[in-house]
Parts: structure tokens; sequence; C-alpha cells
């Protein structure tokens, strides 16, 4: 028997039906839904007369449209309103458990699955959002879905799914002062494209991935996406035991052993056959900034912008033109140089408690730059009430941010929060598309740590410098 990956291994042990070719009948362990993407999902189950097969494997909880001004979240009448009050009666009538806006357990899905203990080594995981690969740092498969997708699983706990193609991408040499997973993950993007990881499911090894945290694990697994894959896996190790050790939804006694012994074991064999893998030292990278309106367009803080003149690939050159006019850059520029008028430190991918803490030793005893408005939207009511715990939002404060309540907040712009036409923003998120956080809005994605410092300066600027 050929030697396994960690993803064979999980797909192997959720395969219902195997019809050949890699296609296959998944079993799906869990399903986060969300306001966005559940609501058609609801009506066809409704309109088809069927009912939730089982009820306590999915989480709803609404975190795209809800406010993050300091509350009682109060909600305006409109879309974002009607999509939230639709997914409390969802939820109620079919006995799905819902969390409420304003309850101590809310936040984005991808943060909350964790923080609950509902996401788990060795499981499927969905969710109607591209970003759930998030959750395979856990040593899980975990994928986005569509609308149909979620009314399947709802009905009957299963997907048809072709299996994906086995890509390690191995990280090896640690990280500089400064420069945090976030600066990897993008500069990986650069180097391999936003099409690279397209038709595999990505497993990040190396002696940089061992080395990081899970808050780290899940930024790295969260913008996969980003690099064209579905699916980003980590394997588990005592890193991943010990963070979901007592959370709400781990197993308990008897059962936790048990699940220890055998994620213990969720990994690929040393002999695995992968389909491609890529090996990225991380000891020489800077900090990394976006430039244009793509992940992959990214450079170094040290950069200069690229010039489509120097471009002898026509195609390759009217896309850096079209990214340059959009971004209202001029070839050449320094990119340390560009002047901001926002700044976001949130979102799915960077609104843990790690980043939070990161960007406060930034900002400490330092004010925010005149004419720059800053927000911190921490990605959970919990990560919220730890942070002010430590004192973190008093320094955030202090420096002259906003201190907002949990949700997508202005990764996105389908709430309150988003950028005005022309607006530049220094962000945390992970998508720079045009108008992704706000129609005629520019992005420029970068760590905590860059958009604190960015704050402070006014600028896109280099943090090591104030270190």
């Amino acid at each position: 028997m050929a030697r396994q990956t960690l993803y064979d291994k999980i797909w192997q042990s959720h395969t219902v039906r195997d019809y050949g070719g890699g296609n296959t009948l998944l079993y799906i362990d869990r399903h986060l839904v969300q306001e966005v993407s559940s609501p058609q999902a609801f009506a066809a189950l409704d309109a088809a007369g069927r009912a939730v097969r089982r009820p306590d494997a999915h989480i709803a909880v609404a975190d795209h449209a809800v406010p993050t001004k300091l509350r009682a979240f109060k909600l305006r009448s409109g879309q974002a309103a009607k999509q939230v009050r639709r997914l409390e009666e969802n939820a109620a009538r079919h006995n799905i458990p819902y969390i409420e806006i304003d309850d101590d357990r809310h936040g984005i899905v991808h943060v909350i699955g964790p923080e609950l203990g509902f996401t788990l080594p060795g499981t499927t995981l969905v969710c109607g959002d591209s970003h759930t690969c998030t959750h395979g740092a856990f040593g899980c498969i975990a994928f986005g879905i569509g609308t149909s997708e979620c009314a399947t699983v709802l009905a009957t706990q299963t997907l048809h799914q072709k299996k994906q193609k086995r890509m390690r991408v191995i990280l090896d040499g640690g990280l500089a002062p400064g420069v945090t997973v976030k600066d990897v993950i993008l500069a990986l993007i650069a180097e391999i494209g936003t099409g690279g990881g397209a038709g595999y499911a990505v497993e990040f090894a190396g002696s940089t991935v061992d080395a990081m945290s899970m808050y780290e694990r899940m930024t790295l697994c969260n913008m996969a996406i980003e690099a064209g894959s579905r699916v980003g896996l980590i394997a588990v190790d005592e890193t991943t035991i010990r963070f979901l050790k007592d959370r709400p939804l781990a197993p308990k006694g008897d059962k936790w052993d048990a699940a220890v012994a055998a994620w213990t074991a969720l990994k690929s064999d040393p002999d695995a056959q992968f389909d491609r893998q890529v090996n990225f030292e991380t000891s020489n990278l800077a900090p990394q900034i976006s430039w244009g309106t793509s992940p992959e367009e990214t450079l170094p803080v040290t950069a200069h912008l690229p010039d489509p003149e120097a471009e002898p690939d026509p195609v390759r050159r009217a896309r850096i033109e079209k990214s340059l006019n959009y971004m209202a850059l001029k070839p050449g520029m320094a990119l340390r140089n560009i002047p901001i008028d926002r700044v976001f430190i949130g979102s799915c991918t960077n609104g843990r408690i790690d980043d939070l803490r990161s960007a406060a030793k930034v900002v400490k005893g330092r004010k925010v730059a005149a004419g720059v408005s800053a927000i911190v939207v921490p990605g959970s009511a919990a990560t919220r009430i730890a942070a002010e715990e430590e004192g973190l939002h008093d320094i955030f404060l202090s420096a002259g941010f906003e201190w907002r309540d949990a949700g997508c907040s202005m990764c996105v712009g389908m709430n309150d929060d988003r950028l005005s036409e022309g607006e530049r923003c220094a962000s945390t998120s992970n998508r720079n598309f045009e108008g992704r956080q706000g129609r005629g809005g520019r992005t420029h994605l970068m760590s905590p740590k860059m958009a604190a410092a960015a704050a402070v300066a006014g600028h896109l600027t280099d943090v090591r410098e104030m270190m």
C-alpha cells in the first residue's frame, strides 16, 4: 500500500462512496453557518420539505454584516439587519445552535471555531466562506463551499467532491526580528502566484512551521486560498494539542485521552508522495506589503514599485499598468513612502490575540499620525475580552485608535466599516481586490506590526525601524 499524506488519510477516513477518478461522496463532520451564504440554502431545504440531518453538527453565527461600533450591537434596518434576522429564524426553526451577536462566544466563524474547540483534528469542516481553509491549521480538511452545497450538507451531512492533488510547502529557516507569518505567506504567494496552489491540497511543513503558534498557523492556512488552494493543512503536534486542551467543545476525560492518541497519528508518512513540492527559505525575508490589486502583487517594504515599461511580457505589463492606475501609484515609487488614510487591524487573518499583542507593542507610547483614521477590531468577543484584561485596548485608545467589537468589519465591505472612494488603507486583511474594502478603496496588505507602524508614521513604513 502506498504511503499516505495527511490529506489522503483524512479523505479516506471520510469517504462514504468512491466513484472513481477521485470523485467521492465525502462525509462532513462540521459546518459553520453564517448569514451571507446560508439564506438560499435554508430556502432550498424548506422548498424541498427536508429537515437538517444533524443539527448538532452545525453552529450558526453572523459575522460579515454585523456592526462593530461599541454597542450593544444595534443593527440598523436594511440588508444587514435582514440577513442577521433571517439567520436567527432559520437556526431556530431547524434547532441549529445559534450564537447571538451580543454573546461572549460571538465572532468571526474562523476565529470562534478554534476558540470553542468546534474545530478538531482529523475532521472535515465546511462553511460558505472561502477562508474556511483557516481551520486546516488543526490537521483537518476544511474548505469553503457554495450555497447549494450548504443546502446539501444541511440535508445529508455529505458532499460530492473531487479529490485534490497533493502539494507540500516546506518553510525552513525561521524568521528575522520584525518579520511575521503574514510576511511569509505574502512572500510565498508573490513567489508561486495566486494560481500556484490551484487544484492542490497544500500541506505546510518545515522548521518555520514547527516553531509557529496556533495563531500563526491559522494565519498561514487562512491565506492558502489566496494562493489558489481551497485546502491548507498542518500536521498535529504538541502545539495543536495544547491549544485545544479544555476548549468548551473539545473532548473531555477519557474521550480526550483517546482523541489525543488518534490525533498524534495525523501526519504524512515519511515517504508519502506529493504531486508538487515547494521549498521556501524564510530566514532572509523582510516585512512585505502588497502594492497592487492581487495578493501576488507584493514586495518587500524596502522595494520600489515596478515599471511596466521594463516588463517584456505584454500581458503582465498590462496587468501592472492596470494595478498601478487603480492604486493611483507611479512606477518606481518607494513603497515605504506611500501615504495612507486608514488603518485596519482585524479580520479572520489577523484579528487574534497574538496579532493584537504584536500591534500593541509597536504603538505603545506612540500616537496615530495626524490625518489617519485607525481601528482595531478583535476577531471575536473572547479575543476582545482577553485583550482588555491585558490592557491592550488602553494602549490602542491612548495612541488614537478606535477599539471596536468583533466582526469581519473592514475586511469585506459588507457592513458599516468600509473605505470611501480613493481612500488608501494599511490593512491586515487577506484580499486587496478592487473595491474589496469599499468601492474605489485602495488596500495594502501587511502584518499587524506593519499596519501599526504605518498608523504611527502616516505612510507605509518599515516596522523594524520602530523596534
